[in-house]
């Protein structure tokens, strides 16, 4: 009888439906699963906004030093939090489908203003602690006041409608997938070509040891290959920057029907610098991050 695999992962409501679909998706390959909850930085320091917090991979160390130590066989990460740099002895054995990549912005139903780009009404309050959201949001209204907003999905909704805010952004893809009842609020949901989404969005990825080869072989079963194509370059785009979860940069990287790939980029010095976007196709995607990072310098 093969072991049972430990599954690493957070404790926030949406990290644990990402560990059980995975659970979930392991069974279905005849794998038995149990979850492991590991507290990270990012978890205990809630007071700071992002760019405050010390170092990349403020949602991901803890749980990556349990995998080295070997307290648990696989991680399961939101790839979006996940450095492009693996550390010593780990890898990405495999990712998830992609869910909706989209940002959405969720409004007070009394402050929604409809002759407003955005809907946002003039000076509106918006929380968001990525410097990517806000270098977007203030390159289509200069106007807004952004705050930095912090803790799990349900709470940064609760903190909108308890007045803190006029609106939020938050990923489709972790409103989806809690199935939140939002309709007192009004959702806005962007176009990924538009309002760049962080490389990486809305897919799971799943980190092991790389000398672990059965997990490694276990993984490669749930593990959707078309997927990583796109999320490579993307990721590709951020290496090749040097940057992290902290540059207020988006990429996103689609394969149309005839196998083409279409690259957008938004990126900004600083969250408040103006913004510079790109949109590069080609028909393969060798060299497609490499292109980007020459047409953004």
């Amino acid at each position: 009888m093969s072991k049972t695999i430990r599954i690493g992962t957070r404790g926030s409501k949406l990290a644990l439906w990402q560990a059980n679909y995975t659970k979930d998706l392991l069974a279905a390959v005849d794998v038995e699963a149990e979850l492991v909850i590991i507290k990270t930085q990012g978890d205990k320091i809630q007071h700071l906004g992002f760019d405050k917090l010390e170092g990349k991979g403020f949602f991901t160390k803890e749980i990556e030093d349990a995998l080295l130590r070997g307290d648990i066989d696989m991680a399961v990460h939101s790839m979006k939090d996940l450095p492009t740099e693996q550390p010593e002895g780990l890898v990405i054995g495999g990712v998830s489908y992609r869910a909706n990549p989209s940002d959405s912005l969720l409004i007070v139903k009394d402050k929604i203003a409809h002759d407003k780009i955005l809907r946002l009404p003039k000076n509106a309050i918006v929380g968001t602690s990525s410097a990517r959201r806000k270098a977007q949001l203030l390159h289509f209204r200069n106007d807004i006041e952004l705050k930095d907003i912090r803790g799990n999905v349900p709470t940064r909704i609760q903190k909108l409608r308890n007045g803190d805010f006029d609106a939020i952004l938050l990923a489709a893809a972790g409103l989806e997938r809690l199935e939140i009842d939002i309709a007192d609020l009004e959702c806005i949901q962007f176009n990924p070509k538009e309002f760049v989404p962080a490389p990486a969005q809305g897919v799971l990825a799943w980190q092991c040891c790389k000398e672990d080869i059965p997990t490694r072989k276990i993984i490669q079963k749930i593990h959707h290959p078309e997927v990583s194509t796109c999320t490579n370059v993307e990721r590709k785009v951020l290496q090749l920057l040097e940057g992290g979860c902290h540059m207020p940069m988006g990429a996103y990287c689609m394969q149309d029907a005839q196998g083409n790939y279409h690259l957008w980029v938004a990126k900004a010095e600083q969250w408040d610098s103006p913004l510079t976007t790109i949109r590069l196709s080609s028909s393969t995607k060798f060299g497609l991050a490499e292109q980007a990072l020459e047409k953004l310098s």
